[in-house]
């Protein structure tokens, strides 16, 4: 191991403020903004509340902790921490490397879509027909048949230009470092995406129809809390949206000071989080149950998830509403925000992956990570099938990529190495709230099951019927092949021979060392 390695210093979160936004900067994406309101009211309203809190602090708190003990104990990315574990265990975090890679790749697509709608807001260029606009102008999306979305490569500028744009950007701001990039980044859009989003709800609750939006997605039906998949559907979006298990929270927590808190912080987190998606539901709602007024129809008529609800519904309102340009900026703004803060971290993952396994600059790793995968994610998504390709891997790599690594990663640290003590310890040694044996019982049994319960269910359907309809062939390579891209590249990563830091010692001792001068050797 060369003195570089020895002496090189550990890039650091200036303080407890930047660790906080930027984690928060991570959580809050554009699932919170468009995921969370449609799945609360699918299942039970107001009554699905209960599940989710239970989620929270059974499931996302927990293994939040658990990411931030990893990373925080162990001083790096998710290959280096889990190495660090047991030395074959870099797999797992290169497996979570990979997801960051393919999540980085369509994802970039949905934040210059989010951009180009935020330039179309000002003059309502969506017209009349905004499902029009969206699929035949601005994606001129290919004629598939709704079966056989073969890729193409029928480049569509509009799509392009913004999508290059994009990576420019964040490339920009991760070769800027840890504190000059990122966690700049993170201190200016997270207060202006609070601001603005909050602005756009406070507008919505005064649109006609609000209160009918309000109701519907409110009202507790309460047999729902009976229906097992109720609450599948609760711990799926706890999960989901905190951004845990593949790595982001490991690598966030390994730039913060030794003698850091951790879980005062992810408490804050993980309810900033929660809250925004209550936000999120208030917004969204009150808006929909305006359009729902206007164009006199059921409020569960209109598309109340994913990108149809973003890019179709909400122009939709936009157009009806008074002062619909200054709403549409406010909300199209805030997608880009949300999703770009989010994509600086995902993209982080995999530079200080690059950087500890192979030794590589900062600058060297952004540039390998911003030309590789910013050539890939034009060539699939900026073209007439990337709606198409981006629906499929997005269901695959979060549905069962991110649940997997999820599953693995509890039973190996917990049950098969038995880390959960000393992670445990390592919290409550450097934190003011204290995390009691309860934790074990999260994070070893509650999260595994569950997510098994949802990783199982998810395979069975997928066998028995082919997603949105598409063709089985194509699933084959594009869904079930993102999987073995997964597995592939993570054992592919790991044969390459470790360049970067070696010998290790975690910090503070364990089992408890109680000689003073052991304690500050063992500090070095």
């Amino acid at each position: 191991m060369s003195a570089q390695h020895k002496s090189a210093p550990r890039e650091q979160f200036t303080g407890q403020v930047g660790f906080i936004l930027s984690a928060i900067g991570s959580a809050v994406g554009l699932g919170n903004i468009w995921r969370f309101p449609g799945v609360a009211y699918e299942n039970g309203g107001g009554a699905f509340l209960v599940p989710y809190l239970i989620a929270l602090l059974t499931a996302g708190i927990p293994i939040l902790f658990l990411d931030y003990a990893i990373g925080h104990r162990f001083r790096g990315g998710a290959p280096q921490a889990f190495r660090r574990i047991k030395g074959w265990l870099e797999t797992l975090g290169w497996f979570q490397v990979m997801i960051c890679i393919v999540i980085a790749v369509y994802y970039a697509a949905v934040v210059a879509w989010a951009a180009s709608f935020f330039v179309y807001s000002f003059g309502l260029d969506w017209g009349d027909d905004p499902a029009t606009f969206f699929i035949g102008e601005h994606l001129q999306l290919a004629d598939a048949g709704g079966a056989d979305p073969w890729l193409t490569f029928d480049f569509v500028a509009a799509v392009l230009i913004p999508l290059a744009l994009v990576w420019l950007v964040v490339v920009a701001v991760l070769a800027a470092g840890v504190v000059k990039g990122v966690q700049r980044a993170n201190i200016v859009f997270i207060p202006l995406l609070l601001v603005s989003f909050g602005a756009l709800v406070v507008r919505a609750l005064f649109l006609d129809g609000a209160g009918d939006g309000l109701n519907a997605l409110f009202t507790p039906q309460w047999d729902a809390l009976a229906d097992p998949e109720v609450w599948i559907a609760a711990y799926g979006q706890i999960f989901f949206s905190l951004s845990v298990a593949f790595g982001i929270m490991i690598t966030y927590a390994s730039y913060r000071r030794r003698r850091s808190n951790m879980t005062g912080p992810g408490l804050v987190v993980a309810f900033s989080n929660s809250g925004f998606e209550m936000l999120a539901g208030l917004g969204v709602f009150s808006a929909l149950g305006f359009l729902a007024l206007e164009q006199g129809v059921a409020l569960e008529e209109l598309n109340l998830t994913g990108v149809t609800l973003a890019f179709i519904t909400f122009p939709a309102i936009v157009s009806e509403m008074p002062a619909g340009a200054l709403f549409g900026a406010l909300f199209f703004g805030s997608l880009v925000m949300a999703g770009f803060t989010s994509l600086v971290s995902i993209l982080q993952v995999v530079s200080a992956a690059l950087q500890e396994k192979f030794a590589l600059s900062r600058t060297a790793a952004v540039l390998w990570l911003g030309g590789v995968l910013g050539v890939v994610s034009v060539v699939g998504f900026s073209t007439t099938t990337g709606l198409f390709l981006l629906d499929t891997v997005d269901h695959w790599v979060n549905n069962m990529g991110i649940v997997a690594s999820a599953i693995l990663m509890c039973v190996f640290v917990v049950w098969v190495y038995r880390r959960a003590p000393e992670l445990r310890y390592h919290l409550n040694a450097v934190s003011t709230t204290q995390l009691g044996a309860w934790w074990y019982a999260c994070v070893g049994v509650i999260i595994p099951v569950m997510l098994t319960i949802m990783l199982v269910q998810t395979v069975r359907v997928r066998i028995s019927e082919p997603y949105e309809g598409y063709d089985e062939t194509y699933l084959l390579y594009a869904g079930w092949g993102t999987v073995a891209l997964l597995v592939v590249g993570s054992l592919a990563f790991w044969a390459f021979r470790w360049r970067g830091p070696g010998l290790y010692r975690a910090w503070p001792p364990y089992p408890p060392v109680e000689d003073p001068a052991v304690r500050k050797e063992a500090s070095r």
